[in-house]
């Protein structure tokens, strides 16, 4: 069985309002399944290649960064972050949820499993994660959100 990441949103569905800077601005829930038995640890990154506008995107925005999530997380609680989050385009060490200027924007929540823990600090941004796991990546999905302010 393939690693399979899901929420309460479904595949290229909307991303309710609550998760998202015109509401209560909190992680949506995720479960997490299938990870290989040799991973070591997980990674969760969550941007949108959309930004500023879906007609014209200029830049990936980075919405949350969580490496070293230990291998046997099966939830990652809405509101909640696991292992080590690293900062996100807002310089924050947290999740920013999704908050278009204009259109409606693709979320990505991509979750990687690795044969590896990531020796990185809390400063790290998206792009040390990415560099730092490659080569070391055993399965990846992702689940992707749609968002348009209203």
């Amino acid at each position: 069985m393939p690693l399979t990441l899901t929420s309460m949103f479904n595949h290229n569905e909307d991303i309710d309002t609550k998760y998202t800077c015109q509401g209560a601005d909190v992680s949506p829930p995720l479960a997490i399944a299938n990870v290989p038995l040799s991973a070591k640890s997980l990674v969760l990154l969550v941007d949108d290649p959309d930004a500023p506008d879906p007609e014209h995107p200029e830049v990936v925005w980075d919405h949350w960064v969580l490496f070293n999530i230990p291998p046997d997380t099966t939830s990652i609680p809405e509101g909640e972050s696991l292992g080590i989050t690293g900062k996100n385009s807002w310089g924050k060490n947290k999740y920013g949820g999704p908050c278009p200027p204009t259109g409606k924007h693709r979320y990505f929540f991509k979750l990687y499993a690795l044969d590896t823990e990531l020796t990185l600090r809390k400063s790290a941004t998206k792009a040390a994660v990415e560099a730092a796991m490659d080569g070391h990546v055993l399965e990846k999905t992702e689940l992707i959100g749609l968002y348009e302010k209203s």
